[in-house]
């Protein structure tokens, strides 16, 4: 029974051996375990955070029995692991199927997950959709505590501040961590507190142009078109040595809007203009269809007209719990030197 997803388990597990050794050998034990749109079962997804096992549909739902043995494949190696799964293949990606006693008590419960010497709480279950540490993005953590030692770093669409609380852990001298919802920067909190942390992070409630352009010296009016703006934090003009932009793919508010698709640049000025010169600057953008060179070449004369060109250009790859088909990731990350 399952035998054709034992195999598909299997074979992922399989290929990831090498970096499960190496994750854990530093300290990690969280990362993805399958990736299926890849791996032979587009829109389910498996990750491991710590001693919770989160399995996710976005497609159609588990068959009956599929769960039990996702949970007993993953069980044979680690026993102490604890399963949840949450069904997203409903409309807007809402978590459709309903947990009940015991079942919603763990889902619920706090868990904690490690990752490159930092803990992070995780819940298989809580008031918003997503998991509080996204994955794939572990790539752009690590290049963020390479960089971060004695430098000062601002966290654009922070979440519940991953990217901070690395970059703290590594040793920058400042980190300010922005982001509209107080729920998620609560999270960020949590995990600082858990941490110890050389620099204690900075937790902004703002949406993000509102700071940026005060950051950046753009200044941020509070009428618009004789309309008053929803209230924000006044910001003196400040740079960063490191910047780490990593906005949704699309979202509205009285400040702007953000359009990873067609207007990237409506963010990108206002960060680079918050970047310090000689600087570093991480963009991310996750739309699978956007083109990763056409993208890097919109930064690059978005730069250029801004008056601060960029003088290189890396791109930070997901790790191998994230495979790609054809070497290019719906997750682009990219590294600009300005």
């Amino acid at each position: 029974m399952h035998t054709e997803l034992n195999e598909l388990l299997q074979s992922a597990s399989s290929a990831r051996a090498e970096l499960a050794a190496q994750l854990t050998a530093e300290g990690t034990n969280t990362w993805r375990l399958f990736h299926g749109s890849v791996e032979g079962r587009p829109g389910l997804t498996i990750d491991r955070y710590g001693d919770l096992v989160l399995i996710q549909t976005f497609h159609t739902p588990l068959a009956e029995g599929e769960e039990a043995a996702i949970a007993d494949f993953f069980r044979a190696a680690i026993p102490e692991l604890v399963t949840v799964y949450n069904d997203r293949s409903a409309g807007n990606s809402r978590i459709a199927n309903e947990l009940g006693g015991a079942e919603l008590e763990a889902a619920e419960a706090a868990h904690i997950a490690r990752e490159m010497g930092v803990d992070y709480y995780i819940q298989g279950r809580h008031a918003g959709q997503d998991p509080w540490l996204f994955l794939d993005l572990r790539a752009g953590r690590r290049r963020v505590m390479e960089l971060a030692a004695g430098k000062t770093v601002l966290n654009l669409f922070s979440y519940t501040c991953g990217v901070g609380l690395a970059a703290a852990k590594a040793g920058a001298s400042f980190v300010m961590n922005v982001d509209f919802a107080e729920s998620s920067l609560a999270v960020g909190r949590a995990n600082a507190k858990m941490n110890a942390l050389p620099t204690r992070p900075r937790f902004l409630h703002s949406d993000a142009f509102a700071a940026l352009r005060q950051l950046a010296g753009l200044g941020q009016a509070k009428f618009v078109r004789g309309k008053r703006m929803p209230p924000f934090p006044e910001l003196e003009p400040r740079q960063f040595d490191l910047v780490f932009l990593d906005p949704p793919r699309y979202a509205k508010s009285p400040f702007g809007v953000v359009d990873l698709v067609n207007d990237y640049s409506a963010l990108f000025k206002p960060a680079l203009l918050a970047t310090a010169e000689g600087g570093t600057l991480i963009c991310c953008n996750n739309v699978a269809q956007v083109d990763r060179d056409a993208w890097l070449d919109q930064l690059q004369r978005s730069a250029a007209k801004a008056g601060r060109p960029i003088r290189a250009a890396q791109w930070i790859m997901p790790e191998a719990d994230f495979p790609s088909s054809d070497g290019n990731p719906p997750l682009k990350m990219v590294q600009l030197s300005v």
